[in-house]
Parts: C-alpha cells; structure tokens; sequence
C-alpha cells in the first residue's frame, strides 16, 4: 500500500485518519494541536483474520509528516490553513507524490494550491458531505475532481472514506461542494427562522414538523433537528463565504455570525430552543 501522510486531525480528520490506519495503510499524521493522534496507533486491518497493525507516526511537523510520502491527505479548516500548511511542506515532497485536499475551501483556493506545488506532484481535489459519525464509518459523499489518472489513483484511499462522485477535472469538486454545502446551511438557516414564526403564531411545533417532513424538505427538516450531527457553525458561515452569491446566501451568513455563543454548536443551533410553557 502507498505511504500516506495525513494532515489535521480535527472533528473529521481523526475519524478518516482512523479508517486509513484501520486499513492497513502505513500512516505518517499531523496536527497543530498536539496529542490528537492518541490511539491512533493501536489500529489493525479491517481483516482481522491478518491482524497485522497499520503502523502509524506521528510528525512534529507538516514537512516532517509529508517526507517520503506516496500521498498527502489534507482535512484542514479553511483556505488559509490549507495554504499555511502546504507552505510549510510543500518543498519536502517527492516529485511523484499525490495531494489529496478534503477540505473545504473552494475552488479559487484549490487552483492556489494547485500553483503551490512543486512539478511532478499532482493534485485532486475531494472535499466531502456528512459529519463525524458517517466519517467514522466510511459513509461519507466524496466529490472527487481532477485529471483522470489523478482521481484513478486517489481512488483506493478515498474509497476508504466514502462514496466518491467524479465531478469532473481540477477543482469541479471543489466546486461542487461549495455549491451543495450552501443549498444546505441557507435551508436549514430559512427553516430555523421559519420555526422561530410558528413559536410566535402558535402553531405546535411538532405539528410543523410533521408536516414538512413529509413534503420536498424533508430532508432539509431531518437535517436542522438532527441531533447526531457535529459540523459547527463557524464553519457553516465559513462555506457561505466561499460560495458568496447574493443576498440570501449573505443574509444566511449573517444570522450565522449573529450569535458567537453557538459559533461551536452544530448548525441544528439555528432552530431556535423551544419556549419554557408558561407557569
């Protein structure tokens, strides 16, 4: 199997990160935050019956982490820590070596650090949809873009994350993405507030519930309440900013931003909480 370097190793890098090792990758990882590959290293194959660890290292540093590498993995939180890191390492990695960026930060940043790279080393971009719990179980939608022989390459790994949808040539996953995550967090934004009239109307909150769970949002519905969910807001707003648009997207950005005391929470924080019944 190729060498992977992974690099972040937050909500839904360490879950990825886990499946890789799991699969008997052998795993070189990264964090900023020291402390998060803990257990890592305890992993085996998914086929218990050749219970053979996946070795895994952990490297002080990102040039560190990528030295020697078949592939890069990225799952980093923003543009700008994308191009913090690659700036850090990109100069350690081998000419033949592929970099694989899951994380979401759209295409103009995509092409970014497409120029960063040195000659020789290729690049797909996979952002994904889901949160942690599909991550953990490899029931993530990944949105796979770049040259062909690129993607057929990354394949095998992402394949190991989720179900991969070729979008088409460099940076039409990250395209895709940006699209489909701002259809998301804009409908669950709308539908928080349209909550927030029923309270104020007085229409039982269920009985909304119900019945839009039964039409063409349900799937918008099944999103705002669900409770097993782990994306935050800060970074809901964060991929409502890359999308830009007009002025529903930038009005969703902004009753995102609205209140920093659910920056952390999961974007189900936009329904408002129900009102205490009157005593």
């Amino acid at each position: 199997m190729e060498k992977i370097a992974f690099l972040g190793l937050g909500r839904m890098g360490l879950p990825m990160a886990r499946r890789l090792a799991a699969a008997g990758h052998p795993l070189t990882v990264w964090n900023r935050s020291p402390g998060r590959a803990d257990g890592l290293t305890e992993n085996r194959t998914e086929d218990r019956s050749e219970d053979r660890p996946g070795g895994v290292t952990v490297a002080a540093t990102p040039a560190e982490a990528v030295r020697g590498a078949d592939v890069v993995v990225t799952m980093l939180s923003d543009p700008a820590a994308v191009a913090e890191v690659a700036g850090r390492c990109a100069a350690q990695l081998a000419p033949s070596a592929l970099w694989i960026d899951m994380s979401s930060i759209g295409p103009r940043a995509t092409a970014e650090l497409r120029d960063r790279l040195p000659d020789g080393v290729a690049l797909v971009d996979a952002p994904v949809i889901g949160s942690v719990g599909p991550a953990a179980t490899g029931d993530l939608v990944v949105f796979a873009g770049g040259e062909d022989a690129d993607v057929d390459r990354a394949q095998p790994v992402l394949e190991r994350l989720g179900r991969v949808r070729r979008c088409g040539g460099p940076g039409s996953g990250a395209a895709l993405k940006v699209v489909v995550i701002g259809a998301i967090v804009a409908s669950v934004t709308a539908l928080g507030e349209v909550v927030a009239v029923a309270d104020e109307l007085g229409v039982p909150r269920e009985q909304v519930r119900e019945v839009l769970s039964v039409g063409p949002l349900a799937g918008v519905v099944a999103r705002a309440f669900s409770t097993e969910s782990d994306f935050p807001v800060r970074l809901a707003a964060k991929d409502l900013a890359l999308a830009g648009g007009g002025p529903v997207l930038r009005a969703a950005r902004e009753v995102l931003l609205a209140d920093p005391s659910i920056a952390e929470r999961d974007l189900s924080a936009v329904v408002p909480a129900p009102r205490a019944a009157a005593v």
